[in-house]
């Protein structure tokens, strides 16, 4: 039976460079028999929207786009039991990285016929705003939050320096924050340059945060760097692209279903998957896994 698919398109991911990547797998899908929609989003409540149509119509909804375009759908597709497919087009692209997806059109156009759907955790997050959101990868209090803003600012560089710039110009000008974490009820405190939340291994557009994440093993990874000197912190930006980091002095890794993170001290900024979530202040940010909660094709 030859599935039918609603391609929902963030004309805005990767510079803009989203409408031009579903064309050619569109055209691949629809030659091959397969019934194809595609519409740009309109903006986030219609978004879901139209999600909620496609699945109500047995269509594979599949996003186009970059993580934050993945986790604004996922979650409505994991709720109503529909399944979601990726024609990765955004700057970073760490879950499809994750996931080990393509990028070559014949290749994505093959996965999304052939391939079993493959279930996958999410993360229910509560923001320190109080609203709740399904996240696709990760979420994160600290520096990284901050460079993921600058990453907005700098689309005047080739799109594979954005987050390698965004990154030192944060570490360079960052201030420590004392945390409290809680991971399965188990507290600590730390001062530290960020803690990441993971069900991805990757984020920042490759690097590797989380080596031992896995999507599918209903546990979340988290990994507290502590506060280092500024220049410290830049030369060892290197490490986590390979993952080496995490046996540096003060890099942690806690493992657990349910973590909840305060700040002690002061205003930080939040993130999920490339999106501004706000600072922790009074609130807490609250994050707990959602074992195979979402069918994908990959």
């Amino acid at each position: 039976m030859t599935r039918d698919y609603s391609f929902l398109v963030n004309p805005l991911s990767g510079g803009g460079a989203a409408p031009g990547a579903v064309v050619p797998v569109a055209r691949r899908l629809r030659e091959a028999g397969a019934a194809v929609e595609v519409t740009y989003s309109p903006g986030p409540r219609a978004t879901l929207d139209l999600v909620r149509a496609a699945v109500g119509r047995g269509e594979v909804v599949v996003s186009v786009g970059g993580d934050g375009m993945l986790s604004s759908v996922a979650g409505e597709v994991a709720r109503l039991g529909g399944t979601l497919g990726i024609v990765p087009a955004g700057r970073g692209n760490d879950f499809a990285r994750m996931l080990g997806l393509p990028d070559d059109p014949d290749e994505v156009a093959r996965l999304l016929l052939e391939a079993p759907p493959r279930p996958v955790d999410l993360l229910a997050v509560r923001g320190p705003d109080g609203a709740d959101r399904v996240v696709a990868g990760s979420v994160y209090a600290g520096v990284d939050a901050r460079a993921s803003r600058l990453v907005d600012r700098a689309r005047w560089l080739p799109r594979r320096l954005q987050y390698p710039y965004a990154a030192v110009r944060s570490l360079a000008t960052y201030r420590p924050a004392h945390l409290e974490v809680a991971v399965d009820g188990t507290v600590g405190t730390f001062r530290a340059a960020t803690v990441v939340v993971a069900n991805s291994g990757y984020y920042g557009s490759g690097m590797h945060i989380a080596p031992g994440a896995s999507l599918d093993d209903g546990v979340l990874d988290v990994v507290v760097i502590e506060a280092a000197g500024r220049l410290d912190l830049i030369r060892s930006l290197p490490t986590v692209y390979d993952g080496g980091h995490v046996a540096l002095p003060g890099v942690h890794v806690l493992r657990g279903r349910l973590v909840e993170v305060r700040s002690l001290a002061g205003p930080v900024p939040v993130g999920g998957d490339g999106e501004s979530l706000g600072e922790l202040r009074a609130g807490p940010l609250t994050a707990r896994v959602l074992p195979e909660a979402l069918a994908v094709l990959a």
